[in-house]
């Protein structure tokens, strides 16, 4: 039987929870009740990707008691080490403020290549902009805005670096060669507009830190899925896979791309959406007190347009493609990297 489906035995997860997570909780002094629901339950004969939610009773010394979300997020062939690593430093950097949080993180199993965190509660920014909600749209810029700015700012020195694969476009998983062979066998009249869009996105990317030493936290998949609402004026990133060292104009960059993408998608207003686009940076270089200039601006733009082609290959290559949608999103590359191509 698959080790994985142990965690959706109660009594086995009661033992390791009282094992793992009730001593940091001290506030508890027992676990009355677990209930086990699934997120993403992909389990095969041996391997696994997963992610479950655990609502956990805890027994308290009132007379009520306190029911508690955890998750667990776990992959049989990749380690989640990364991402509690992470979280645990960003919890002992403050994240763990109401304002500007992040899931606690709690523990990480080497047995599961699983990490266990304490969730938030709120509905996710894409939320918002589904519903066009412009108060809510405008008060989480800011605020995104500040997150980024406090991670941005975050000392390096003697940092480890979380993920050697992700700090750079040319190692990043799925990889150069991964995806370009996958378009190449399902769409071959994308080959090679993909190959040339690539290998100017990378060589930018490359002259930049091939040159520059220095290096700055950053999430790494800063999108509005990623970004929760936890009350007011209270934020939370999560999903740290991708958070390493190296340029902060990524997380901007992609940012503002799937912002732009989510906001015309679902409010089709380009007007509004250069406005918070605008918002976002106004707000991000007054908190740092960096200043945008033409290099820095390069580099933002480089991560927008590598942004919208892993958008796009996405589309291409999920299980039902939907190829228009990615077609789209290609000129609009090639028209802001100014390539003369027909597609």
């Amino acid at each position: 039987m698959n080790k994985i489906y142990n965690l959706l035995n109660e009594k086995f997860v009661i033992a390791l929870f009282k094992k793992e997570i009730l001593p940091q909780y001290p506030e508890f002094f027992d676990i009355k009740q677990i209930k086990i629901s699934t997120i993403k339950n992909h389990i095969w004969e041996t391997t696994y990707h997963i992610i479950f939610k655990f609502q956990v009773t805890f027994a308290t010394n009132k007379q009520e008691d306190k029911i508690v979300f955890i998750y667990c997020t776990a992959h049989s062939n990749e380690s989640r080490l990364n991402s509690y690593e992470a979280s645990m430093l960003l919890w002992q950097n403050n994240f763990s403020k109401k304002n500007l949080n992040i899931p606690r993180p709690l523990f990480y199993s080497t047995y599961f290549n699983a990490f266990f965190y304490e969730g938030v509660i709120g509905k996710n920014f894409y939320h918002y902009i589904r519903q066009k909600n412009f108060v809510e749209i405008e008060a989480l810029i800011i605020k995104t805005a500040a997150w980024l700015a406090k991670l941005h700012q975050l000392p390096t020195q003697n940092i480890k670096n979380f993920n050697t694969t992700n700090n750079r476009i040319e190692t990043v998983t799925p990889g150069k060669i991964h995806f370009l062979k996958s378009i190449l066998v399902s769409y071959p009249y994308y080959y090679e507009v993909c190959c040339q869009i690539y290998e100017i996105i990378n060589n930018q990317e490359k002259n930049f830190l091939n040159n520059n030493k220095k290096r700055w936290l950053i999430h790494g998949d800063a999108h509005p899925e990623n970004i929760i609402n936890t009350g007011p004026n209270n934020i939370a990133f999560i999903d740290f896979v991708d958070f390493c060292l190296t340029d902060f104009a990524r997380d901007l960059g992609a940012f503002l791309q799937q912002l732009e993408f989510m906001t015309l998608r679902k409010i089709n207003d380009p007007i509004y959406t250069k406005k918070i686009q605008q918002l976002f940076l106004t707000t991000y270089f007054n908190i740092t007190k960096k200043e945008l200039d033409s290099n820095l601006q390069n580099r933002i733009d480089n991560y927008y347009n590598w942004t919208a082609l892993r958008t796009a290959t996405f589309f291409l290559l999920k299980a039902q493609p939907e190829p228009k949608r990615a077609h789209g999103l290609l000129v609009q590359i090639c028209q802001n990297l100014k390539l003369r191509v027909n597609i």
